[in-house]
């Protein structure tokens, strides 16, 4: 019968921060522990295993195939222990750390809201959020970096579970310099002829607009990509460009004469900010608590602007 190589938590623990730092000094001072004991857990889980799990780049470890295989199946191990050990250390279920992925719009507008409303209930919950972009959070959530996503549009992933939370949508803008921004109305030729500043792909507002314009336009004139909301306002309000951003993004400027929101009837853009998570993960209780939290928030609490120019 062949040997069962029994690794420890220890050893993955040290193997998944090498990963993350690509050092083993500086893994080890993280870890509160000398670089001689963090290098010899590697070195046994590595001869443990048959397998060299790091390749090294001058003073870098770097991630071999083997590594890249192990990284997210370590993550999980060790994040189904902690709640474990948590369990039978007699601690309130609703305790511990959890990561969280959130995309630009709703860490912009409802996280703080959120995280503080936990602050209160749940004082040992500890939420660790990570901004990035749609495309970045499911990443986050594949490799087992993040235990929660919060993002704009949908995931059709088939090993993600989504839940709808609350409704949303994107509206065109323009500078108050520009041609369009005094027409009624502004149709499809209108549109493709401007120049246009826009979320980088990847993003859920991109994957949205792209969604509205298939089939409509062709071939439309995109300038500049830009992960940061306010450089895309800055640069609309000076009078040359369209973008299409959220309508929480931009209210505060149409309001102060700043922009234009256009009206663009052969565009629908509703989408739906929604809850992701691996669907191979185990119940969560710090996952559905803050799932919750943020229902209950919504629940009258955040303004819609009417869609009429959809109806």
């Amino acid at each position: 019968m062949q040997h069962l190589y029994r690794f420890s938590l220890k050893q993955l623990s040290v193997f998944v921060t090498i990963a993350e730092t690509q050092s083993v000094s500086v893994a080890a001072q993280q870890l509160a522990m000398s670089q001689s004991a963090a290098s010899m857990a590697l070195s046994q889980l590595e001869s443990g295993l048959g397998q060299r799990l790091f390749e090294r780049q001058g003073k870098r470890l770097r991630l071999n195939h083997w590594g890249h295989w192990l990284r997210p199946r370590a993550k999980r191990i060790l994040m189904e222990s902690q709640h474990v050990m948590q369990g039978f250390a007699g601690q309130q279920i609703i305790s511990g750390e959890l990561a969280v992925g959130a995309s630009q719009t709703i860490a912009e507008y409802f996280l703080a809201q959120i995280i503080s409303r936990l602050d209160q209930d749940y004082p040992d919950l500890v939420i660790s959020p990570q901004i990035s972009n749609t495309e970045s959070v499911v990443g986050g959530l594949l490799d087992y970096r993040l235990q929660l996503g919060m993002i704009e549009g949908h995931c059709v992933d088939s090993r993600i579970v989504q839940q709808v939370w609350c409704e949303d949508h994107l509206v065109v803008v323009a500078g108050q310099q520009h041609p369009l921004a005094t027409k009624s109305q502004v149709n499809l030729a209108s549109l493709s002829r401007a120049r246009w500043v826009l979320r980088e792909g990847g993003s859920g507002t991109r994957e949205i607009f792209n969604g509205a314009i298939h089939g409509k336009i062709t071939r439309l004139k995109v300038w500049r990509e830009y992960n940061h909301v306010p450089s895309l306002i800055a640069l609309v309000a000076n009078g040359a460009y369209l973008s299409c951003l959220p309508w929480r993004s931009v209210e505060q400027a149409v309001q102060a004469g700043q922009l234009v929101r256009l009206t663009t009837p052969d565009l629908d853009m509703r989408r739906s900010f929604n809850f992701v998570w691996r669907k191979d993960s185990s119940q969560n209780p710090l996952r559905d608590c803050l799932i919750e939290q943020a229902l209950a928030l919504n629940t009258g609490s955040i303004p819609h602007p009417s869609l009429d120019l959809l109806s």
